[in-house]
């Protein structure tokens, strides 16, 4: 279906900017008791008022929860622009004809979802190649299965023939998924369902036998196999063979991995190998194991040895993502045929490590493939796709030694970054390629002719253009020195007078690193009121490797607010905007970010969006994913830890009398990766804390989990819409 198409100009006579706006009335907050309890961390009390918003089964939470909600809704309901920012929003999200995600290539099909709006949820479909979207049949429609877009496909692997897709499901935004079994020729359900194989803590995973007969998964204790509290934790391996009752599935590895171990199985592609890799929590430490056709399994790696990635080549050998005294990583090899990592041979060693941003690279992720390995870096946020071509340096007797030589790289756009590469065979990839103004762009590498190749037809068709905007990359000096990379999406021909309605965004923690990736609707809306958006690349990701990464975890958290604070400060040194002009906007664990940076500069913003937050850091390990945070943020059971997270803990940092900016924070009750207790509590502490006017207000959906998660297309309208019509509202973009 044709996407509909709307001038972008139309937007810029539904909005002015008018620093004099008046917004609608703010109404009173709920009354909320304090209850206070106390606590002792490593000799130090510590005192609670707001304890008791954490228990959701308590009615009276549940009450005071509807009432800020109420408050919420009559507050955004009546902001001027409001009914405009959603029409908008909506055209916007069908100006996207089609887009695919998640590509598997298995007997000589594409598996993928297809988000084709208006649908809720993307459709999982197989098509024989993007070029011929013709071929493409729908194996299974979540939107079909429900009128209101709740049910969700966390992930699917497809069988090795094809014939058959594996696909977890969740409702709700929930994560807590359930496998289905459909036939790819007739998208017909088979009878096997089999429960708990995802969830928010530890995730999920599934790899078919070779034979197509079963798959093996990850499975969370069932039933009373342990206490309530370890519902969600000791995540083992199980088979199930099809046509048989899942309560019959038989263990298979995973009794001895610690309590928050977090598993992914990958199998050879010629299925006689099954690799496990079992994450020790959120922190970046990996183990691995090797089963083979017998079913004995083999340790390859430990925690201690830095090895983060490891994938199967067709020589057939090992290839492993070691950063073990090679912080941006290096690629080693590992023949098969002897497991032993002291074996392991370099083949793609670490960048330089020099003042330049290309010798700072870092080793992302890689792809083995016949003759080639595709390998991707990131640096500070773009990326590099570089190819190497297997070649024999030297001989021995009785033998050779395979290595790789570099044949350079693949011209990539400006300020762009590398999303999906597979393998697609004969040594060729599909990859993706994005930018902040540009939706997501498949294309085919040829390896015998070294030419690249757009595939037009897997392009989504949009009305959304750029044409009229630019990204600019440029670096802020945080408190230590360190140059923190900025990127900058705002109108060609900007001036820089300080007046520019301005939303800065972070992230900063496990080591993930955020790239250019195209903003649609959020940022059309944005740039169409003369606004200027800005993506933060802060330490505690791994932008220029694990580094950086560890310059902002644990004990060093502190670095990745310093980070975001001198990113603030530079956009109003620069006159981007001003403190009366800037917002700032994150989740999850930025939101943490978020929580930090209001508590800590509460001056130095206006407005602050701040998506399923954590916030109080003594008592975050509490919840089960937590726990699995732990590796990441330290434990208050560590005396240096607990000092530094007692440190930075926005909860235990709000002031009685200080003038907040405006705050909202939205949440949802499924969220199992946050526990939305955390936006409630810190929520209660402002309102009762703030001396300024500004709203602060909780935002609870019923029907999604952690963000946006497995939310319906109608979901996320609902969110941003209120997300516009708060920042319009505070920053004073008023409708004509």
């Amino acid at each position: 279906m044709p996407a509909n198409r709307l001038p972008i100009s139309l937007s810029v006579c539904l909005f002015t900017l008018s620093a004099l706006a008046q917004g609608p009335p703010i109404p009173k907050p709920p009354d909320t008791p304090r209850h206070a309890v106390t606590d002792e961390y490593q000799g130090v009390k510590v005192t609670d008022d707001y304890r008791w918003l954490e228990n959701w089964d308590d009615p009276a939470v549940k009450q005071w929860s509807a009432a800020e909600n109420a408050r919420t809704r009559e507050y955004l309901d009546q902001v001027p622009a409001r009914d405009s920012i959603k029409n908008r929003l909506r055209q916007l999200a069908t100006a996207r004809s089609m887009t695919y995600s998640g590509l598997q290539f298995r007997a000589g099909m594409l598996f993928a979802e297809k988000h084709q709006p208006p649908l809720q949820q993307p459709l999982l479909v197989a098509m024989r190649f993007p070029d011929d979207p013709a071929s493409a049949r729908v194996i299974f429609d979540p939107n079909a299965a429900s009128a209101k877009g709740s049910l969700a496909v966390d992930f699917f692997v497809p069988s090795f023939g094809g014939k058959y897709v594996a696909a977890a499901l969740s409702q709700n935004g929930s994560e807590d998924a359930v496998a289905h079994v459909f036939e790819v020729a007739t998208g017909k359900q088979l009878r096997d369902v089999v429960p708990r194989v995802n969830f928010a803590t530890a995730g999920g995973s599934i790899a078919w036998k070779p034979d197509s007969s079963g798959f093996y998964y990850t499975r969370y204790p069932q039933g009373n196999e342990r206490p309530p509290e370890d519902a969600n934790f000791f995540q083992q391996v199980y088979f199930h063979k099809l046509g048989t009752d899942p309560a019959q599935d038989t263990y298979v590895l995973g009794k001895d991995f610690p309590r928050i171990a977090e598993i992914q199985l990958h199998t050879s592609d010629d299925g006689r190998w099954l690799l496990a890799s079992v994450g020790n929590g959120d922190g970046g430490q990996f183990a691995h194991y090797l089963m083979d056709s017998e079913g004995h399994w083999t340790q390859l790696t430990h925690f201690e040895d830095g090895i983060t990635a490891v994938k199967f080549g067709a020589d057939p050998a090992l290839y492993l993502l070691s950063r073990k005294d090679a912080p941006r990583g290096q690629i080693l090899r590992l023949p098969i045929s002897r497991l032993d990592l002291n074996q392991a041979k370099v083949v793609v060693p670490q960048s330089a490590g020099g003042a330049a941003e290309a010798d700072r690279a870092s080793i992302e992720n890689f792809v083995p493939a016949w003759g080639r390995l595709y390998v991707i870096d990131i640096m500070g946020g773009p990326s590099r796709l570089r190819v190497f071509e297997q070649v024999v340096f030297d001989r021995i007797p009785g033998g050779s030694i395979p290595g790789f030589s570099s044949r350079g790289e693949i011209p990539l756009p400006p300020i762009s970054a590398v999303g999906q590469v597979v393998s697609i065979g004969g040594g060729d990839v599909l990859f993706y390629v994005s930018s902040f103004l540009e939706p997501p762009i498949l294309y085919r590498f040829d390896a015998s002719t070294g030419s690249t190749t757009r595939i037009v037809t897997a392009a989504p068709l949009s009305s959304i253009k750029f044409d009229d905007a630019e990204v600019v990359r440029e670096f802020a000096t945080s408190k230590d020195g360190t140059r923190v990379p900025l990127n900058i999406i705002r109108l060609k021909g900007t001036k820089l007078d300080g007046t520019h309605s301005t939303v800065l965004t972070g992230y900063g923690g496990y080591g993930i690193s955020r790239k250019p990736f195209f903003q649609g609707r959020f940022a059309r809306l944005w740039l169409d009121q003369g606004g200027i958006f800005v993506e933060a690349n802060l330490r505690g990701g791994a932008e220029y490797g694990e580094e950086w990464h560890a310059a902002g975890n644990l004990t060093h958290k502190q670095n990745v607010f310093d980070d975001f604070l001198a990113c603030a400060q530079y956009l109003i040194d620069q006159n981007y905007t001003s403190p009366a002009h800037l917002a700032i906007m994150g989740g999850s664990n930025g939101g943490l970010l978020m929580g930090a940076a209001l508590t800590q500069r509460p001056d130095l913003f206006r407005a602050v969006v701040s998506y399923v937050g954590i916030y109080d850091m003594l008592r975050v390990e509490l919840d089960p994913n937590g726990a699995f945070n732990v590796t990441e943020f330290g434990t208050v059971k560590d005396p240096d830890q607990f000092k530094a997270l007692y440190a930075y803990s926005p909860y235990h940092h709000v002031k009685a009398g200080t003038a907040y900016p405006a705050i909202l924070m939205p949440t949802g009750e499924n969220d199992h990766r946050v526990n939305p207790m955390q936006s409630r509590k810190m929520i209660a502490l402002l309102q009762a804390s703030t001396s300024s006017h500004h709203p602060i207000l909780l935002r609870t959906s019923s029907s999604t989990g952690h963000g946006l998660i497995g939310a319906s297309l109608d979901e996320q309208i609902e969110q941003d819409t209120d997300v516009f019509s708060f920042l319009f509202d505070q920053l004073g973009i008023q409708d004509k």
